[in-house]
Formats: C-alpha cells, sequence, structure tokens
C-alpha cells in the first residue's frame, strides 16, 4: 500500500491544490467586481455633484432669497422715505443701486463657495479613486501569488508521485 496510497496522496494533493487555486480566484474576482462597482459608484457621486449648479443648492437659494426680500424692504423703506420726505429720485436710486451690487456680491459669494466646494469634491473625488486602484493592483498582486502557490502545489505534488516510480 506503501507507493499506491503515497500516489493517491499525490493526487489528492494534485486536487487539492488545484481546488484552492480555483476557490481563491473566484474570491478574487468577486473582491475585483466589487471594487469596480465602487469605482463607478465614485464616479457617478462626482460626476452629480461637481456637475450641480451652485446657484441651485438649497442653502444659495436661501441666501438669494434673504437677500432678495432684504433689498425689497430697503427700496420700498426708500421710496417711503422719498414720499413723505420729500427725497430726490437720485437718493432713491442710489439705494437701488446700493442693493443691487448687494445681490450681485451675494451671487459672487455663491459662486466662489461653488468654486472651492467643486475643488473639495475633486479632491475627495481623486483620493477614492487611488484608495480603489491600490486596492486592485493589491488584489492583482495576491491574485498572483494565489495562482503560483496552486502552480507550485501541483508541482510540488507531481513531484511527489514521480518520485515513488
Amino acid at each position: 500500500m506503501g507507493i499506491f496510497g503515497s500516489a493517491i496522496g499525490g493526487a489528492l494533493g494534485i486536487g487539492g491544490a488545484i481546488f484552492g487555486g480555483i476557490s481563491a480566484s473566484k474570491a478574487m474576482k468577486k473582491a475585483k467586481r466589487n471594487i469596480e462597482n465602487q469605482m463607478r459608484e465614485n464616479q457617478n457621486w462626482y460626476d452629480r455633484r461637481y456637475n450641480e449648479d451652485a446657484t441651485q443648492r438649497a442653502d444659495a437659494q436661501r441666501v438669494l432669497t434673504m437677500t432678495n426680500d432684504n433689498i425689497r424692504q430697503r427700496n420700498q423703506a426708500a421710496a417711503g422715505t422719498q414720499a413723505v420726505m420729500g427725497g430726490t429720485e437720485e437718493s432713491v436710486a442710489a439705494a437701488k443701486a446700493a442693493n443691487n451690487q448687494a445681490l450681485a456680491d451675494a451671487t459672487s459669494q455663491i459662486a466662489v463657495n461653488g468654486e472651492r466646494r467643486k475643488d473639495q469634491i475633486e479632491s475627495q473625488y481623486m483620493s477614492t479613486k487611488a484608495e480603489l486602484n491600490e486596492k486592485l493592483n493589491a488584489l492583482e498582486q495576491a491574485k498572483a501569488g494565489a495562482v503560483s502557490q496552486a502552480v507550485q502545489g501541483v508541482a510540488q505534488a507531481g513531484a511527489n508521485i514521480a518520485g515513488l516510480f
């Protein structure tokens, strides 16, 4: 039974090495699909967030609405003061011009904040992308190592069987 038992053991060793290699390969393919899915989600998030119109965000709309409300109240107050106290049209026009400048300043600040936000989004996207690429690279290296181990296991089992005869 010695030679045949060792031969059977060697054949089982080959089978185990092949099975282990196949199992590792399946697990790595699943991990790779998961990482690729994360990469797609990251790209979709970036495309959606980076291309948002900063003036259409809820916080920007709130600032613009409050600014417009304040401007309307100040324009009404200036017109009321002019009617009651007999102010000039120039003073009302100057108040309206100052109020329009305030709206332009608010809109400019929203644009500046929007660009800053885009920079942050891009930075976060690039960081996540680099991290996911590192995971893919590590997975490929592990895959190469698993294949190498499976080949070595088959070769070793084959050498053991050949040594018996």
